[in-house]
């Protein structure tokens, strides 16, 4: 089985792979099977959050995208 892995992309979200189950705060669940990948929101701008839709490069959103 392969682990979770969270990799930081350039300028943009976190991509997710799975498998993982992501819960929002009434309790519906989101499941990413094992080998999928889901881009949650880092710039804050997404109209679909926590998930990615690509608002960050409209907004010229730059952050730092290395581990430290």
């Amino acid at each position: 089985m392969a682990g979770v892995n969270i990799e930081i992309r350039e300028n943009g979200p976190l991509r997710v792979t799975g498998p993982i189950t992501i819960t929002d705060k009434d309790g519906k669940e989101y499941t990413i099977p094992e080998g999928q990948w889901a881009s949650l929101c880092r710039c804050g701008g997404s109209g679909n959050k926590p998930f990615c839709d690509s608002a960050h490069r409209d907004a010229g959103f730059e952050a730092e995208s290395s581990a430290h």
